[in-house]
């Protein structure tokens, strides 16, 4: 079996800390557990995992985050996965810091690079793990937050939080969506 688990953030040095890169963030970790590096490859950096039997392909587009469905798309073709063998790693004002969801489909949320990916895969249904970066943000203000550096605190939960997120995206290409969001969701 093979799965498509891409992480959602931005390219670049400026942006690495940002809240908006939290899925290259759990993709790095991912990566070390195996001792894998990324390579920069078509519209993306790239590394293989084997889990279990399992082949992941973790993806982090360098389209940044507003074209994010380009690379995408690029790389179910390419691997040949289909919608409900992958995941989309991505950050949610919606949920308090360190809260983790899996989901099998849903809106984008006013979130660009999944409503780029909606829009190059023409649904809203495929599946997502939303890490919460929390709303401590003035009204408006939601781009300079997204794009702002975690502060100290969120780094102390952050290492918690980012291997769950690890721990659900193993649990989803070995048991399923369904029983990984039963065991997982809300803890």
């Amino acid at each position: 079996m093979k799965y498509l688990i891409i992480g959602l953030g931005n390219p670049g040095a400026e942006y690495e800390n940002t809240r908006h890169n939290i899925g290259f963030k759990v993709l790095d970790k991912l990566a070390g557990l195996s001792n894998i590096s990324f390579s920069t490859e078509r519209l993306a950096d790239v590394a293989e995992v084997k889990f279990k039997g399992r082949k992941l392909v973790l993806v982090k587009p360098n389209t940044f985050m507003n074209l994010s469905g380009k690379a995408v798309k690029y790389w179910m073709q390419q691997t040949k996965v289909d919608v409900e063998n992958i995941l989309v790693i991505t950050d949610d004002i919606s949920l308090p810091f360190g809260i983790v969801r899996m989901r099998k489909k849903g809106s984008d949320g006013g979130h660009n690079g999944l409503k780029d990916i909606q829009a190059q895969l023409s649904t809203a249904a495929y599946p997502r793990l939303r890490f919460g970066v929390g709303n401590d943000f003035p009204r408006g203000k939601q781009a300079e937050y997204v794009l702002g550096n975690f502060t100290n605190e969120d780094y102390e939960t952050m290492e918690v939080r980012t291997d769950l997120a690890v721990k659900m995206i193993q649990a989803f290409t070995t048991m399923g969506i369904g029983r990984t969001m039963s065991d997982f969701n809300g803890k």
